[in-house]
């Protein structure tokens, strides 16, 4: 085994998910950062800042992480001397190990090169962490497109932002061989930073009211974080080019992750042909629910026009969490729950559900098989049951087990899953937990 391509960029979110076409390897590469600025939630400030992969300039505005400790975006953490350095202009590929080299980007490299970490230059930027990469076939309406699901704030660091969507992206390089642009750090999804609903209202990821400030929370939190970043103001000073909008938003915190076109023998029932299986790792517990039933620990349904037609593109739940009596469907075949199931935590009786699907691929048997992480603790606000408890002890029994630190996974609750097209009626795993007409996942 050697090495292909090294000194990549990495921090919040590293390089992740692979394809190919002619002659070169294309990965995401994500953004180091939540925001676009380092703060204490970055290695307590000691990880790399965001590379750009154009020029670009900052904005006047600087990010507070403590009183009189501010920091611009793309610009390295330090307290000790200033990092703040309004409307400075950052060179594309600034601190990178190599020409090429950016994040919150979908880059690429050429496969048969002698020194490949050469060949490297960006195919599309402007993205917070993207994830999921795959080139939509030659039949469909994004052909020669590549298909990104991108996944997108957090309430949480020096820029902390509340409510933003994650985002269904097509990424398409520009005619003249520049990387076209997806508007991040400064637009989230349709919107600029700058709208209301974005705005923090302290939460426990926040730099202000974690160490070294003295630890704060609920409205005490609330108070320190509106005396400082009151409002997610840009980062940059203008956008380096037009903005490319996504083609869809998905609901804030629902970390849609990987995802695969289905083959013609998968199209049934809600499935149509050109569709994309999108698999929704779920949030992380920095923010509160944003509705019920909560989107994410499951698998959502994309379809799309088929090419000449009137451009459209639909989405909604195919596999997720539901006990066999509380599951129904809509007129048109999608299967729905009467129940608000989220994630299938050991204290209730879905464990053996979905928990963290991250990675959705169709194998040689035109089955659909998920990576699934398993059960995680995490901050607690969207679901109390996900919390972590500072004071680790055994495990006497599930209600009882606790952990000393966030996202701490669960040991033994990872598992692939598998769906795959049995017949014409409504399939359940053996646990009665739905997964869309049709379909049945095999554990």
């Amino acid at each position: 085994m050697t090495p292909f391509v090294t000194g990549l960029p990495t921090g919040d979110h590293p390089a992740e998910q692979l394809a190919f076409k002619d002659g070169w390897i294309y990965w995401s590469q994500g953004s180091t950062t939540n925001s676009g600025v380092v703060g204490h939630d970055n290695g307590g400030g000691d990880n790399q800042q965001d590379i750009p992969c154009q020029d670009i300039k900052l904005s006047g505005n600087g990010f507070t992480s403590a009183p009189g400790h501010v920091t611009s975006g793309y610009t390295a953490h330090n307290p000790h001397t200033s990092s703040f350095r309004p409307g400075a202009t950052v060179k594309a590929f600034e601190s990178a190990t190599g020409p090429g080299i950016c994040d919150g980007a979908i880059l690429r490299a050429k496969l048969n090169s002698k020194n490949p970490k050469l060949t490297i230059e960006p195919f599309s930027w402007g993205y917070r962490n993207p994830y999921g990469i795959r080139f939509a076939p030659d039949d469909h309406v994004l052909r020669g497109g590549l298909f990104v699901s991108e996944n997108g704030e957090d309430e949480r660091g020096a820029r902390p932002a509340q409510n933003a969507p994650d985002r269904l992206q097509l990424a398409q390089q520009n005619p003249d061989g520049s990387p076209d642009y997806h508007g991040w750090p400064d637009r989230f999804g349709f919107f600029d930073s700058t709208q209301a609903v974005f705005n923090p209202t302290g939460g426990p990821g926040d730099d202000l009211c974690n160490p070294p400030n003295p630890p704060t929370s609920g409205a005490a939190c609330a108070a320190i974080v509106m005396a400082f970043n009151p409002q997610v103001k840009p980062v940059l000073a203008y956008p380096p080019q037009p903005i490319t909008a996504p083609l869809a938003l998905e609901p804030a915190d629902v970390a849609a992750v990987g995802h695969d076109f289905a083959p013609d023998s998968f199209v049934f029932g809600v499935v149509r042909k050109g569709a994309s299986l999108v698999s929704r790792e779920g949030d992380f517990g920095f923010s509160k629910d944003n509705g019920e039933p909560p989107a994410g620990h499951d698998i959502e349904l994309v379809n799309f026009a088929r090419p000449g037609e009137r451009f459209s593109l639909e989405q909604s739940r195919f596999a997720f969490n539901c006990k066999q009596s509380d599951q129904f469907h809509d007129p048109d075949g999608t299967p729905r729950c009467k129940v608000p199931y989220d994630q299938a935590f050991v204290e209730i009786p879905a464990l053996r559900g979905i928990n963290r699907p991250n990675t959705a691929m169709f194998g040689p048997d035109d089955a659909l098989y998920l990576v699934d992480y398993g059960a995680v603790r995490d901050f607690g606000q969207s679901d109390p049951r996900s919390r972590f408890v500072n004071e680790p002890e055994p495990c006497a029994t599930p209600g009882s087990c606790r952990f000393n630190g966030p996202l701490v996974q669960i040991p033994q609750t990872g598992v692939i899953w598998r769906i795959s097209r049995i017949g014409k009626g409504g399939g359940n795993d053996d646990n009665g937990n739905d997964d869309g007409k049709g379909g049945k996942k095999d554990d």
